[in-house]
């Protein structure tokens, strides 16, 4: 327990030093608002990614469905901010969004994940688009496929990325608990882990949950800072989106999805004058990943503070043995 709180606090250092150099650069004019617009869709896009990568990476079950919790928080946090525009009234609606979308999760994630592979993916893309269809039929409420307009703009950089820090803490600190350790003995081998009393159904759900309600979050920010969202923007293609990122990080690390998205984020930018060649070259970019390092580009491998505090334990120990 207390190394895992120092690890924490170690983390929570290198979080506040990426602060301090984001907030020079902002400061000193670096950051333009076009660039903060680049920054804030990174952070938006990581925590999409590591809920989706807890999904598929660390439980190994194949999800289509992000973007209908996204939908869930992004139009919760949209409703109340209309309705109460406040930063009261935003924190409400991601709460909101959270309890709507864990709920979601755990009623869907029950009977659907004793499916396997394409048929999980299947039924989970089944789910994203009953949720988007509820919501352009529920026009009293959600202003039907018109969508909601004037979204009172509540967020920031900062929020931003202090809710990646949080989200990255519960991921990974779920990840080496002992619920997370059994979530990976199930992506390993399913009938193992059944035979050694494992409890699959319960985690696999835990996990889907954990991803549906970072989803959610992440929705809720977007909402508020893009001022205006409709049914459209949460099809089929924004969970292919958020699925990219997973992949050409590597499925399995955390590590790989900052990098992932961080670089494809990057491109995008660069990209913005190149017109209709753009996702042609960001495809071709995609591909020639995918060639070189199937895996993607980090594979299964994790950047850990633990390691590093294990080194230089096992050099301290040496020298004593010495």
């Amino acid at each position: 327990m207390k190394k895992n709180l120092k690890y924490n606090f170690v983390w929570l250092l290198l979080a506040a030093l990426a602060y301090a150099f984001i907030y020079v650069l902002y400061v000193t004019g670096v950051i333009t608002p076009f660039t903060e617009y680049t920054l804030i869709t990174i952070g938006i896009n990581i925590m999409l990614a590591l809920g989706l990568n807890l999904i598929i990476g660390f439980s190994g079950q194949f999800s289509l469905g992000h973007a209908g919790f996204m939908a869930i928080g992004a139009y919760s946090a949209a409703i109340m901010s209309v309705k109460y525009p406040t930063m009261g009234g935003f924190f409400s609606g991601i709460l909101l969004g959270i309890f709507l979308s864990g709920i979601v999760a755990l009623l869907v994630g029950i009977p659907t994940l004793r499916l396997k592979g394409d048929y999980l993916a299947i039924a989970t893309l089944g789910i994203s688009e009953i949720i988007r269809i509820i919501i352009i039929n529920m026009k009293d409420i959600t202003n039907g496929p018109a969508g909601i307009f004037g979204i009172p703009p509540m967020v920031n950089w900062s929020m931003v990325f202090g809710f990646v820090v949080i989200v990255t803490l519960i991921i990974v600190n779920f990840i080496h608990s002992g619920p997370g350790r059994a979530t990976m003995a199930i992506r390993e081998d399913e009938i193992a882990a059944e035979s050694m009393g494992v409890n699959t159904t319960k985690y696999k759900v835990v996990a889907f949950i954990i991803g549906a309600v970072t989803a959610s979050v992440a929705g809720a920010i977007y909402s508020s800072y893009v001022q205006t969202i409709a049914p459209k923007d949460f099809g089929f293609m924004k969970s292919i989106d958020i699925l990219i990122i997973v992949v050409f990080g590597g499925i399995g690390s955390v590590t790989g999805t900052f990098i992932a998205a961080i670089v494809l984020g990057i491109l995008n930018m660069f990209l913005q004058d190149a017109g209709a060649l753009r996702m042609i070259i960001y495809a071709l970019a995609l591909i020639i990943i995918m060639i070189f390092k199937p895996g993607g580009l980090l594979g299964t491998w994790e950047f850990s503070v633990k390691k590093i505090f294990k080194k230089k334990e096992d050099k301290t120990n040496a020298s004593i043995e010495r």
